[in-house]
C-alpha cells in the first residue's frame, strides 16, 4: 500500500474549540456531520480547500475500509473537470492534506491508496464522526433490542451528540442515500430516548427530543403524538390539542394527507374524556 500525496484556498470553519463530547480521542477526528471540522488531540485544525476537501474526506469517510476508487472518486470531488486535470486536482489536494494533517499522526500520510481504491489511514489513529455514529447507534439498537434500555440510552446519546446536521457535499446517489440513512437513524434514536424519557415521567426530557425529531422532519406523527401526550400529562390540555391541529395542517399542506386513526384517536381522546388520562403506551403500540 502506498502514500499519496498533495489544495485550494478558504479556510473551515465553524469547529468548536474541543472534541465533541463523550468520544474516544482519536489522534485525529474527521466531523463531517454538518460540515467539515477536524480536531487533533490539542483542539481544532484548520485546513484550506472548502467544498473540494470536504467532498474529498465525506467520499473516503463514507468508503471506510473498503476504499474508492479513483474512478468514482474524481466525478464526487470534480464532476465538470477533465479526468487528467481532476486526477493533478487530486493529488494537488492530497498534499495538501498531509501538510496539515501529518503532525496528529506522526507524520503518517492521511490518505493511503492500494493501487487506484483510495482510503483513509484508520490505522494511523484517524477516525471520523460518521462512523463512530453508526458504531454507537447499532450498539445501541442492540441493547434495544436486548431490553437494556439505559444501556441503549447511553448508547443512543453518544450518538446524537455526534450529529450536527445533515451531511454536506453529497455529490452522488450513493452519497446521498447514507446521508439520508444517518438521518432516519437519528431521528429512530430520538424517538426511543423520547420513548424512554415519557415512561420514566421525565415529560420535559421527552418533548425535547420529540421536538428535535420535528426540526429534521415536520410530519413525524410519532413525534407529535408524544407532544400531545406530555402535554396532557403536564395539564396543557388545549396544548395538546393545538399539537394536532399543527399535525394535522403539516399533513394536509405537505401531502394532502390526513393524520393516521393512533394520532386521530389521541385528540378524540383529549378533546371528549378530558381528565381519564392519556393511555399513550396503547395508542403508540
Amino acid at each position: 500500500m502506498h502514500a499519496v500525496s498533495d489544495l485550494g484556498s478558504s479556510a473551515v470553519s465553524g469547529a468548536p474549540d474541543e472534541f465533541p463530547a463523550k468520544t474516544d480521542a482519536p489522534r485525529l477526528l474527521i466531523c463531517l456531520f454538518g460540515g467539515l471540522r477536524l480536531f487533533k488531540r490539542a483542539g481544532p485544525i484548520s485546513v484550506r480547500g472548502g467544498p473540494r476537501t470536504e467532498a474529498l474526506l465525506l467520499a473516503l469517510a463514507l468508503g471506510q475500509r473498503r476504499g474508492v476508487t479513483r474512478e468514482r472518486l474524481l466525478p464526487q470531488v470534480w464532476p465538470e473537470a477533465d479526468t487528467s486535470l481532476a486526477i493533478q486536482s487530486l493529488h494537488t489536494l492530497l498534499h495538501a492534506l498531509h501538510r496539515t494533517l501529518a503532525d496528529p499522526i506522526d507524520g503518517a500520510m492521511p490518505v493511503v491508496h492500494d493501487g487506484e481504491v483510495y482510503h483513509l489511514n484508520l490505522d494511523a489513529g484517524i477516525a471520523t464522526d460518521i462512523m463512530t455514529f453508526d458504531a454507537f447507534a447499532r450498539r445501541g439498537d442492540q441493547a434495544w433490542s436486548s431490553g437494556a434500555e439505559a444501556v441503549a440510552c447511553d448508547l443512543y446519546h453518544r450518538a446524537i451528540a455526534l450529529y450536527r446536521g445533515d451531511l454536506q457535499g453529497c455529490g452522488d446517489e450513493s452519497a446521498i442515500v447514507e446521508r439520508e440513512r444517518f438521518r432516519a437513524e437519528y431521528m429512530v434514536m430520538l424517538g426511543r430516548l423520547a420513548d424512554a424519557a415519557r415512561r420514566d415521567g421525565d415529560y420535559t426530557r421527552a418533548m425535547d427530543n420529540a421536538s428535535d425529531v420535528l426540526q429534521c422532519d415536520a410530519g413525524r406523527e410519532d413525534a407529535h403524538r408524544t407532544l400531545m401526550a406530555c402535554y396532557a400529562q403536564l395539564g396543557q390540555r388545549v396544548q395538546a390539542m393545538r399539537q394536532y391541529q399543527l399535525c394535522e395542517r403539516i399533513l394536509r399542506e405537505a401531502f394532502e394527507a390526513v393524520p393516521e386513526p393512533q394520532t386521530r384517536a389521541l385528540f378524540d381522546q383529549l378533546r371528549l374524556h378530558p381528565g381519564t388520562g392519556v393511555e399513550q403506551e396503547r395508542l403508540m403500540s
